[in-house]
């Protein structure tokens, strides 16, 4: 994870945060045009998003869901000011799964993180605060139907199709055979897995997280290993880890035509 040193205007943050900022070595350490998130490097360490307001609701909230269950951070502030969101937590101890210790061991890794899903996706979601991912998925995708933020190369070597319109149409078969069946993590990408000497620390960026269909995360379980490893090697050996028993191939395919069609 790249940090920057930067410098705030504490005066400018509400006065609950503002006290976390003060005699602090502040870092940049963005990965989305979407937010801005700033590693505050005091006691053992605080993470600071910032968005536009309304937009990290949903994440305080499962954020603060998951910690209860152990699965993530603690979630010490969250609110909004001047047309902004905060939120701000705690740092989860470890390193995500894009740092060179775990990639240089590219099977372990594998199976860790097929591993780690399937038990997320065991997990008794019954007191979850967004009983209904499907929902708001299926908005998303609905509004690519315009082509506006098709990427058809977005799981190139993986799962292909021949145009636009052939996506589409496998979207459309998909969208009704989604289940509200397990606890998912909704990004489900190496980076946002936080390991610490190979043993699971907890989940981070939480926004799409709820009640959903498990092919939603085992299709970003799958990619995000091809992405930053370089190779599809590992796609078998992802969903044998994971379970094959539990993996619809085709539904999995039409997962993939939602997501190049959604963006």
């Amino acid at each position: 994870m790249n940090r920057r040193p930067i410098k705030l205007n504490i005066e400018t943050y509400p006065e609950a945060i503002a006290d976390y900022l003060k005699d602090s070595e502040l870092y940049d350490s963005s990965c989305s045009p979407q937010a801005t998130v700033t590693f505050i490097n005091k006691d053992e360490g605080y993470f600071l998003k910032e968005a536009a307001e309304g937009t990290l609701k949903t994440e305080a909230l499962m954020m603060g869901y998951l910690h209860s269950l152990g699965l993530s951070g603690e979630v010490l502030y969250y609110g909004s000011l001047h047309g902004k969101d905060y939120l701000l937590s705690r740092k989860i101890q470890g390193e995500d799964g894009t740092h060179p210790d775990y990639l240089s061991e590219p099977e372990r890794l594998c199976d860790t993180t097929a591993s780690l899903l399937r038990k997320l996706h065991e997990m008794d979601g019954k007191d979850c605060p967004v009983q209904d991912r499907i929902m708001t998925y299926t908005d998303t995708v609905k509004r690519g139907f315009d082509r506006r933020s098709y990427e058809p190369d977005l799981f190139k070597g993986m799962w292909e199709f021949h145009s636009f319109s052939d996506a589409k149409r496998a979207a459309e078969e998909g969208l009704p055979l989604l289940k509200k069946e397990v606890l998912l993590h909704g990004d489900y990408c190496l980076p946002n897995i936080i390991l610490n000497n190979w043993e699971f620390s907890g989940y981070i960026d939480l926004d799409c997280s709820g009640i959903g269909d498990r092919h939603m995360d085992v299709l970003w379980g799958i990619w995000t290993l091809n992405y930053n490893l370089g190779t599809t090697r590992y796609t078998d050996r992802f969903m044998d880890a994971y379970g094959r028993d539990r993996i619809e191939t085709e539904k999995l395919r039409m997962v993939a035509a939602m997501e190049m069609i959604g963006g």
